[in-house]
């Protein structure tokens, strides 16, 4: 009698083995690469005479949640933090939608010397930042944008850098020309169809750019460091956390606030990548219209 079922075929002992000495081999490494944040995380709980003890200790003896509060005492955090969010809201709308916009140029528009201007754009990804940092420095020098937000601003509307402006051409180029071409002869101009065509379909694109530009910015303490001349700095909190860290009596012996500090600055990043890792995988992989 015939039941309309498949009997599941048995794996061949060598294929079971193979199966399971990999599942052994990618669960070590997950707990290799898990391991340091645990570690971190750990030490973060502990008190200072645990973090400092020769004895390898994986556990706190009791969990100490002050650590992280001892970290915002200081009552420039709130500024700092209020700076930090002026300069990730900023680039998260200057840095995507200009990006856009020059590649929507380079993909869709004809113009002389378009695959010259497309080369060298690129050709600027293989300049080190080292190189340009003392022009830069020089120029916004004269300018009188040092000791102000205008440096980690004002230059991402140019598109943020190479990288994204490339990443969103190849996107664009993935989608149908025939939506281009239908809007061109309907007698739509180049600005009516990035903005009512081009834009709206590049929605993965433009979140793994604002996720990215948003992971930057939170965490960059190089670029205030840079640009700072004097205490009337506003800074941001990454900086915030560096000069703790750095300057004051607390970095001296409290390894346990070290490391509370690096678990708060990388937690927000990761929330940021679980919740929108479909949509990370999706830009990357540059897919077009689905369905």
């Amino acid at each position: 009698m015939q039941y309309g079922l498949l009997k599941r075929r048995s794996l061949p002992p060598k294929e079971k083995a193979f199966r399971a000495a990999m599942l052994a081999v990618m669960t070590l490494l997950a707990l290799i690469l898990i391991f340091p944040y645990f570690y971190m995380v750990s030490k973060s709980l502990m008190t200072s005479a645990e973090a400092l003890s020769l004895e390898i200790r994986l556990f706190p003896a009791k969990p100490q949640w002050g650590n992280y509060m001892q970290i915002f005492r200081d009552s420039g955090y709130g500024k700092a933090l209020l700076h930090t969010m002026e300069i990730i809201v900023f680039n998260a709308v200057a840095v995507p939608l200009s990006a856009t916009f020059v590649a929507f140029g380079f993909a869709r528009c004809k113009f002389l010397g378009k695959k010259f201007l497309f080369a060298f754009m690129l050709s600027t990804m293989m300049l080190p930042a080292v190189i340009t940092q003392i022009p830069l420095y020089v120029l916004y020098s004269e300018i009188g944008w040092l000791n102000t937000l205008l440096p980690l601003t004002i230059p991402n509307l140019t598109g943020g850098g190479a990288l994204y402006i490339f990443l969103a051409r190849s996107f664009i180029q993935s989608l149908p020309a025939d939506i281009d071409s239908a809007a061109k002869i309907d007698g739509a101009g180049a600005l009516r169809r990035f903005f009512r065509i081009a834009l709206p379909l590049c929605k993965p694109i433009i979140i793994y750019i604002i996720i990215n530009v948003f992971t930057s910015a939170w965490g960059d303490y190089y670029g205030p460091l840079v640009w700072r001349i004097d205490e009337s700095f506003p800074t941001t909190v990454a900086y915030k956390v560096f000069y703790l860290l750095q300057n004051s009596a607390v970095a001296n012996d409290s390894v346990h606030i070290r490391m509370a500090a690096g678990v708060i600055m990388s937690v927000v990043p990761a929330a940021l990548f679980f919740v929108f890792q479909k949509q990370l995988i999706e830009g990357v992989a540059m897919d077009g219209l689905k369905g």
